[in-house]
């Protein structure tokens, strides 16, 4: 049985697509870089984090992205022998007017290098490319405003769009018509849409038609999908599905989902990836092979798999490989020059920068949160000269909401451990400064509680000797506090404000799961060769 969710902890908008025998999903990233996250699987069970198909400051730059800006709902898709990935870079999302531009790359060997972006409109987020029979390719994304799907032409060979856009689909009484992909099944266009808003009513809902620029017909039967506050089971907020079929005619439904502790609405992990089976009933509709519209936490396995095996990330990084694993992120740009493995052998370096609340250029180094029982822990050089350097842990949200667990120095002179929050922007002292032995590492961690309800802080000077620094509550680090879709990371940070860009090493970065569930994602430099077919 495949257990849900498949990609844990931040992995929302899930588009998946078939290419042989292998399958590939693309899920949003927000204000993250690299922007796009890209998994690789066998069997639709265990998946492998690929190098990010946007590598380039040139194919996207979020610099001054507000938060849960950035990139939202890529499309990927597949069509005689080439990978084209669609996605949006949102620059404003408030009030009336969402400043949303959306771009095309694509790439026939989906583990190297990808194209340079084409524009191609900012009409609305959540554009999806549809492959049809003929040859014609066609662009289809929802209307700011939530005024519907409108679809266009694209034209491959000048890789823009060309003739008429067509308002195709106004949703249904769901609202929040978001998320659209097309399919052609049979003598049908099958558009599948998101709707009642990415919350606790998101929804998958269906329609088709004979003619691609409709009328469409609305399944009678919607929502396909569905999760709401009175369904018992682990999974909610489902929405946003993407379909697939395997080598033996089976198919699978790929959906945004939550995990929520029992009993609660707060969702410290983000929304992540979930599978379900799927059929097409006698009346050509797509049904969940389990029944009914909830979402299932055990699924079926296809009947055929083909094998690949891969490593993990590590529990513990000490910093010996040439490169960062791939599962780490940085805010909005490459952090370039700004981080290095070789200045200090076995040390990650980080030269400090502007402060975690900037939206430009941070100096952070992350990886999501994708249990709720973690424990991270980290080991530090770092000198400040004055209260406008620090360097430590970070347990983070967003620019306006997180915890700095770190290092930093008097206005009198005398290093000194602090610990931060910011609720909303407003930032304040949860302890009082702790006097620190100079010119010794600092070690430094963080645990959170079975429910990721309280977040337990403590530190050492010798590694062995650990004193506590506090407990406080997660709350200001979900969804649902920070109104936004990303949720918490854990990152290794420093800032100077002077300018003078000061340093700190270190030694190593250890995140376990204490449940166990291994963490998604490899070295770029063990990933296998992609196979031409």
């Amino acid at each position: 049985m495949i257990k849900n969710p498949i990609l844990r902890g931040f992995c929302p908008d899930p588009s998946i697509i078939r290419a042989g025998e292998d399958y590939y999903i693309a899920t949003s990233t927000f204000e993250w870089w690299p922007g796009v996250k890209l998994f690789h699987s066998g069997d639709l069970k265990h998946w492998e984090q690929l190098p990010s198909p946007l590598t380039r400051i040139s194919q996207l730059n979020m610099i001054g992205d507000p938060p849960s800006g950035g990139v939202w709902a890529p499309c990927l898709s597949y069509d005689k022998g080439v990978f084209y990935l669609v996605y949006t870079d949102v620059k404003t999302k408030k009030g009336r007017y969402y400043n949303n531009h959306n771009f095309i790359i694509q790439t026939e060997d989906i583990y190297g290098e990808w194209s340079e972006p084409a524009y191609l409109n900012s009409s609305g987020f959540d554009p999806s490319l549809f492959h049809d029979r003929d040859g014609k390719k066609y662009l289809v994304n929802m209307r700011n405003g939530f005024k519907g799907i409108l679809l266009q032409e694209y034209d491959p060979v000048n890789r823009k769009l060309t003739g008429e856009i067509k308002n195709i689909f106004s949703g249904t009484e769901a609202g929040y018509t978001e998320g659209p992909h097309l399919y052609r099944i049979g003598g049908w266009y099958y558009l599948i849409v998101a709707e009642g808003g990415t919350g606790y009513g998101h929804c998958v809902t269906q329609a088709r038609s004979r003619c691609i620029r409709g009328p469409y017909e609305v399944d009678p039967g919607n929502p396909m999908l569905t999760s709401k506050n009175e369904d018992g089971g682990s999974l909610k907020k489902c929405g946003h599905a993407d379909f697939t079929d395997t080598p033996r005619g089976e198919w699978y439904m790929v959906h945004l989902c939550a995990r929520p502790p029992r009993g609660s609405t707060s969702c410290l992990l983000g929304r992540e990836t979930a599978i379900q089976k799927v059929y097409w009933n006698e009346d050509g509709w797509l049904r969940l092979s389990h029944g009914g519209n909830w979402a299932a936490e055990y699924v079926e396995e296809p009947a055929f798999t083909k094998e690949h095996p891969f490593l993990p990330m590590p529990v513990k990084d000490d910093f010996n490989d040439e490169e960062l694993n791939i599962a780490y992120v940085t805010p909005r740009i490459p952090l370039g020059g700004k981080a290095s493995l070789r200045e200090r052998k076995g040390y990650l370096r980080l030269y400090g920068q502007e402060s975690l609340n900037s939206l430009h250029r941070v100096t952070m180094v992350a990886v999501k949160q994708s249990e709720y029982q973690v424990r991270v822990e980290t080991a530090m050089d770092f000198k400040p000269s004055g209260p406008e350097q620090l360097a430590g842990l970070t347990y983070f949200y967003d620019a306006m909401n997180f915890y700095i667990f770190g290092k930093t120095a008097k206005e009198s002179g005398g290093e000194v451990l602090v610990l931060l929050k910011s609720d909303g922007g407003v930032i304040a002292d949860e302890i009082d400064p702790i006097p620190l032995k100079p010119d010794i590492p600092l070690y430094l961690k963080i645990r959170t509680d079975e429910r990721g309800e309280k977040a337990y802080f403590s530190y050492s000077q010798d590694s062995l000797n650990w004193e506590a620094a506090g407990n406080f509550a997660t709350d200001i680090l979900t969804d649902e506090h920070c109104r936004g879709f990303t949720g918490a990371h854990f990152g290794m940070y420093c800032h100077d404000m002077t300018g003078r860009g000061c340093h700190a090493d270190f030694d190593y970065f250890e995140y376990r799961n204490e449940n166990h569930v291994p963490i998604i994602g490899c070295t770029a430099v063990k990933t296998p060769p992609f196979i031409r077919r």
